[in-house]
């Protein structure tokens, strides 16, 4: 079973198969019914660019589904300032906006213009400005799509976040042996950066809440231990190293704590550590298997997966009381539970005819939706925004990672082009 595999981490990680580095690409499986077409020019005012900017702001609205880029080669001209724009021209073509804009150099870096335009009522919408360093062209041209989709949409763009997860490299040579890295790239999977590596398993990942640190397990110590680390600097910070069980590590709110799982004690209990003082503090006990916490949005409450009723579902804690309530009630299996940023939405790993699926059940109401179709899916991550959410899974015999909106009308996968990757961790938003 998935939730006791995940207390058994060393006994029972699944292992990949290649060798070679994991580079995210982009598959859009399922989008709304009807997109807002949008035309995105080329921008222009520098001959020769390391990035195509209009090609990642398409990209990057093409794939949140809730828009469908006009064909470059179907574009009826370039218009480079609102003087050329004809409005009409792009009525015809069904566009319902039109994006422009270019790039200078300044110094040490590009300046970005970019604007928006309301074709249907004939309008700039807005024109803006933002500056970057020499070698940070792409984070322009994720702010310049955060700027659109947030404009239109009415929800804040989470393109300039990242994203980490863990990708594991068997040994062709000796399947003994594997390869551990711990990935840092953009929300689209480019820019990939190593921000760790090992010969011992890597694993749940998680942001600090302002996105400067991350959390995870690793083996290197011989047994589980929990890490934290800087993402700028690499510096590193070994948390805990107890006998037994040190795993699933979880951030509080304001950051100055983390929950995780220990059996230090004998059975796996929930605990908490205060970062500054070292301080520890059980939270749960129970005979139960209690794992996997993440606290909720005002740092009140912890929810958690326990088999205290039996089979593992998710409960919640209220901190000040103690006092513990069942959160679900389909399915004979719901563990991995984290709450969207708004509180109101709870992601967890459902089991549903013997298949594990990532579903989303409304706090209030109870009500439950299973949000994937594909076979062991896990990890959720929910985006910043609230918009989509992040989870693992498998496509022909591969581990991949995949995206799903909220309401399961958008769809897309990053599969690698050669590596297997899992674990993903969606970052929060960086101002």
């Amino acid at each position: 079973m998935l939730f006791f595999k995940r207390l058994l981490i060393a006994l029972n990680l699944i292992l990949f198969s290649s060798m070679s580095f994991a580079q995210l690409t982009i598959e859009i499986t399922r989008g709304v019914d009807n997109p807002t077409s949008i035309a995105v020019i080329p921008f222009q005012g520098i001959e020769s660019l390391p990035e195509d900017v209009a090609s990642i702001v398409s990209a990057d609205l093409r794939r949140s589904g809730q828009f469908a880029p006009v064909d470059r080669e179907n574009l009826l001209s370039l218009p480079q300032k609102e003087a050329d724009v004809f409005y009409r021209d792009w009525r015809i073509l069904g566009a319902e906006y039109l994006v422009i804009g270019g790039v200078e150099r300044v110094a040490n870096g590009y300046q970005l213009r970019v604007e928006l335009y309301d074709v249907l009522n004939q309008r700039q919408v807005f024109k803006k400005f933002a500056t970057a360093g020499a070698g940070d062209l792409r984070s322009l041209a994720h702010y310049a799509a955060d700027e659109i989709y947030e404009q239109i949409t009415g929800i804040r763009g989470a393109f300039s976040t990242k994203i980490i997860y863990v990708e594991v490299l068997r040994n062709p040579n000796d399947p003994t042996k594997a390869t551990y890295r711990l990935i840092h790239a953009d929300a689209d999977g480019a820019r990939e950066r190593e921000l760790l590596k090992s010969d011992q398993p890597l694993l749940s990942p998680r942001w600090s809440p302002d996105g400067k640190q991350v959390a995870y397990v690793s083996f290197e110590t011989s047994r589980a231990a929990i890490f934290t680390q800087n993402i700028s600097t690499g510096e590193r910070r070994q948390v805990t190293n107890f006998k037994g069980l040190n795993g699933a590590p979880a951030w509080s709110p304001d950051g100055q704590k983390l929950a995780f799982v220990l059996s230090k004690d004998g059975n796996p209990e929930i605990y908490t550590m205060d970062l500054n003082t070292g301080n520890f503090q059980r939270i749960t006990r129970h005979f139960g298997i209690d794992t996997e916490p993440s606290f909720s949005g005002d740092g009140k409450g912890i929810i958690f997966t326990s088999n205290r009723g039996g089979q593992p579902q998710i409960y919640q804690m209220n901190l000040a009381s103690g006092r513990i309530e069942r959160l679900t009630f389909y399915g004979d299996y719901n563990a991995r539970a984290s709450l969207s940023p708004d509180g109101e939405t709870m992601v967890m790993v459902h089991r549903e005819n013997g298949i594990f699926h990532i579903a989303a059940q409304n706090v209030k109401t109870g009500d439950l939706r299973v949000l994937t179709e594909t076979k062991l899916d896990e990890s959720p991550s929910i985006a910043p925004n609230g918009a989509m959410l992040l989870y693992a899974t498998q496509a022909n015999g591969k581990g991949i990672l995949a995206a799903v909106s909220l309401d399961a009308g958008v769809k897309f996968r990053l599969p690698s082009k050669r590596g297997d990757v899992r674990e993903p961790a969606w970052s929060p938003f960086f101002n």
